[in-house]
């Protein structure tokens, strides 16, 4: 899951980044209001979430909510904010935001709100994946193939449960790159295929059946 961090406390951003990705998401950050409206405009398909604090410079989050609700941008959105009257929680679901978190909040409360936002119908995932005799479960983190447990760095994982998602369908490198690195990575550099080389050794070696297939020119598609 890739998270967009709208919040102009640097300390809480550099926080709230660090234990995130120690959780396994992939997490860009972002400390103005207008930057992250235009972030979310050109790239929500890049992003399962947006946190999004309101008292921003240059542009209120409430504004930015409401603005890209009404181009039809249905990314989860999480408002952060220190003012807990029911008036202003009832401003902020109004203004199109998916839930609301008063601060200061525990960091497991955090957690459970993004994990609930990611449970609702438009963005329900599937409790566990299987493609052949491969299976992943994003609960418990583990992935076997033919009953045997494949043991997987957390990029790794998150790589192979966007394949396998998608599986079928032929991935060029900017997509995989787009879904599994923050936007201050170097997507010029070959991290992409470094990383599916390690995976793909994890998943096919010893296997008579091959599940990933290398697109030349393109990227890469895991068959289903």
């Amino acid at each position: 899951m890739k998270i967009l961090i709208v919040e102009d406390n640097e300390k809480l951003v550099r926080s709230l980044k660090k234990g995130l990705e120690q959780e396994g998401y992939v997490v860009d950050c972002l400390l103005d209001g207008e930057t992250g409206q235009c972030r979310i405009e050109t790239h929500h398909e890049d992003y399962d979430l947006v946190i999004l604090d309101i008292m921003l410079p240059q542009k209120d989050g409430l504004e930015v909510c409401r603005d890209i609700r009404k181009q039809n941008i249905t990314v989860p959105v999480l408002i952060l904010t220190a003012k807990d009257a029911t008036e202003d929680k009832i401003i902020g679901l109004d203004s199109g935001a998916d839930d609301y978190l008063v601060k200061p909040f525990s960091f497991e409360e955090l957690l459970a709100r993004i994990r609930a936002l990611l449970r609702r119908p438009v963005n329900a995932l599937v409790p566990k994946l299987k493609v052949r005799d491969l299976t992943l479960n994003p609960g418990t983190r583990k992935v076997h193939r033919a009953g045997k447990e494949i043991r997987l760095t957390l990029k790794e994982f998150g790589l192979l449960e966007y394949f396998m998602r998608n599986a079928g369908r032929v991935l060029d490198r900017e997509q995989i790159f787009s879904h599994a690195w923050d936007f201050n990575s170097n997507a010029f550099s070959n991290v992409v295929d470094v990383h599916v080389k390690n995976l793909r050794k994890k998943v096919d070696h010893g296997q008579r059946e091959k599940l990933f297939e290398t697109i030349r020119g393109v990227g890469y598609q895991f068959r289903k």
